[in-house]
C-alpha cells in the first residue's frame, strides 16, 4: 500500500458503524467495572471527526492523523480521550515527511501505542486497550517485516486485537475504576479493549473489502 493521502471518511464511517451497532454491549461492559461513559464519550469523539471528514481527507496523513488526534482529545475528555488523542498525535509525529506504506504505517502505529503505554503508564496484562493495541501493533510489524500480502496481513492483525480483547476477560485490573474492584472485574472484559479492537477490526475489513 503506498498513496499520498488516507480516505479518513470512509474509515471513520466505519468505526462508527461498528462502534454504534456494538454500544449497548460496551457500555454493559463498562457499567460492570468502569464508569459507564466509554462508549458515549467515543461516540462523541467519533461524531467530531466524521463533521470534518472532509477536512482530513483533504490533508496528507501526518496532518490528518495530528487532527484526529487533537480533535479526540478535546471532544472525548476522560481518560480515554486522552489515551486516544495521544495514540494518534504521536502517530502523527512519526509519520510526519514519511511516505504512507505499510511500513511507515507499521512503525508509526507502534509507536503512537508507545506513547499510550507511557502516558497511561501501563502496560499489557493490566486489563486495558493496551491488551488489545499491543498484540495488533507487534503483529502488523511482524506481518510488514515478513512482506505478508494484505489480506493475510489484515487478518492476522485483526485477529491478535481479538485474542487480546478477549484476553481481558481473566486479568486483574491494576488502572482505572476496575482497579478498586479487585478479583470481582475477573470475568469481564474490558470496554476500551473491546472498543479498540472493534475500531482495528473496522479499519481492516474496510481495507480488505
Amino acid at each position: 500500500m503506498s498513496t499520498d493521502s488516507i480516505q479518513f471518511s470512509v474509515f471513520i464511517k466505519a468505526i462508527l458503524d461498528t462502534i454504534d451497532a456494538n454500544a449497548e454491549e460496551v457500555a454493559e461492559l463498562d457499567r460492570a467495572i468502569g464508569d459507564g461513559d466509554h462508549v458515549i464519550n467515543l461516540q462523541r469523539g467519533l461524531a467530531a471527526l466524521d463533521n470534518i471528514a472532509s477536512e482530513l481527507d483533504a490533508l496528507d496523513w501526518s496532518a490528518a492523523l495530528m487532527k484526529v488526534g487533537m480533535t479526540l482529545m478535546s471532544t472525548m475528555g476522560g481518560a480515554s480521550g486522552s489515551l486516544f488523542g495521544t495514540l494518534f498525535i504521536s502517530m502523527a509525529k512519526t509519520a510526519k515527511g514519511q511516505e504512507l506504506n505499510t511500513d511507515n504505517l507499521a512503525q508509526s502505529f507502534s509507536q503512537g501505542v508507545e506513547s499510550v503505554k507511557q502516558r497511561g503508564k501501563a502496560d499489557i496484562g493490566e486489563k486495558t486497550m493496551l491488551d488489545t493495541l499491543i498484540p495488533a501493533a507487534k503483529t502488523l510489524q511482524q506481518q510488514v517485516d515478513a512482506n505478508a500480502e494484505l489480506k493475510l496481513l489484515l487478518d492476522a492483525v485483526c485477529q491478535q486485537a481479538i485474542t487480546g480483547m478477549e484476553s481481558t476477560k481473566d486479568l486483574l485490573a491494576t488502572k482505572g475504576r476496575a482497579s478498586f474492584l479487585g478479583e470481582r472485574a475477573i470475568g469481564h472484559i474490558d470496554a476500551g479493549a473491546r472498543t479498540s479492537q472493534l475500531m482495528i477490526c473496522a479499519i481492516a475489513d474496510t481495507l480488505t473489502n
